[in-house]
């Protein structure tokens, strides 16, 4: 099935976040699965994040960079946990740099409850996330970290859901590419995505998973061929985002 869509998508969208977690119930033949599919979506010539939020410190962490970045067939990137702090991404950085590839840092998550943590502010008001979006961006400017286009490879998770929350990011983090999840079945909409992007409409991937993976079942494809429900709602993604972006900046 996941090849399939793959096979379909390719033509349409740049990027796949294929998530482990969908894989990893099923133990190590469902790893394998994961391998394989990453290693198709590069083959498709796919850029590929795996959405795998690792994050620890130490050895720990070292090992889980090497086995999602440095393997062949790994993923261009990962998404990560920043809570553990700099120590805690620094493998991550080493490994992205020494492969060519990137890590997107989780700093502002779309799901309801995010703001009973990430919203707990200090003494002077600041929010947990915009104290971690700040590291990030220092982080990020490291030496031999900024690419050619003035993004580093360094890269942060910001959830679309949150549109007045992803402005004031993007102020915080100007060369952060940012990864939106939350677009179609979380709620979130193409001008809620608009402040990711920078003005020559760069700086963000709108991340939609189940409206595009699954769009055969929803009630407007109930007599559409599965396949071509799938093919119908990336086309519709790409070209909500396109026009958007045309029409707005």
């Amino acid at each position: 099935f996941s090849r399939v869509v793959l096979e379909i998508v390719a033509g349409i969208v740049p990027a796949v976040k294929v998530q482990v977690a969908y894989f990893e119930r099923y133990g190590s033949e469902g790893l394998a699965a994961y391998e394989r599919i990453v290693a198709d979506a590069l083959s498709a010539g796919l850029v590929v994040i795996g959405d795998v939020k690792r994050g620890d410190i130490g050895s720990t962490v070292r090992a889980y960079a090497a086995g999602h970045l440095e393997r062949e067939n790994s993923p261009d990137a990962i998404t990560v946990n920043g809570y553990f702090g700099a120590d805690g991404l620094a493998p991550f950085i080493e490994s992205a740099r020494r492969a060519g590839k990137g890590i997107f840092v989780i700093v502002r998550t779309s799901n309801p409850s995010a703001v009973t943590v990430q919203d707990f502010a200090d003494s002077q008001g600041k929010r947990f996330y915009e104290h971690l979006a700040e590291q990030v961006a220092g982080i990020g400017d490291g030496e031999g970290l900024i690419g050619e286009k003035g993004y580093s490879c360094i890269g942060a998770v910001v959830g679309a859901t949150y549109p007045a929350e992803v402005q004031r990011l993007r102020k915080v983090m100007p060369r952060q590419i940012f990864l939106l999840p939350g677009y179609g079945a979380q709620g979130a909409t193409a001008k809620d995505c608009l402040s990711g992007f920078k003005h020559d409409k760069t700086g963000a991937i709108v991340s939609a998973s189940r409206s595009v993976i699954y769009a055969y079942q929803q009630e407007r494809f109930a007599t559409t061929h599965w396949k071509d429900a799938i093919a119908q709602a990336a086309r519709d993604l790409a070209d909500d985002i396109r026009q958007t972006l045309d029409s707005e900046m």
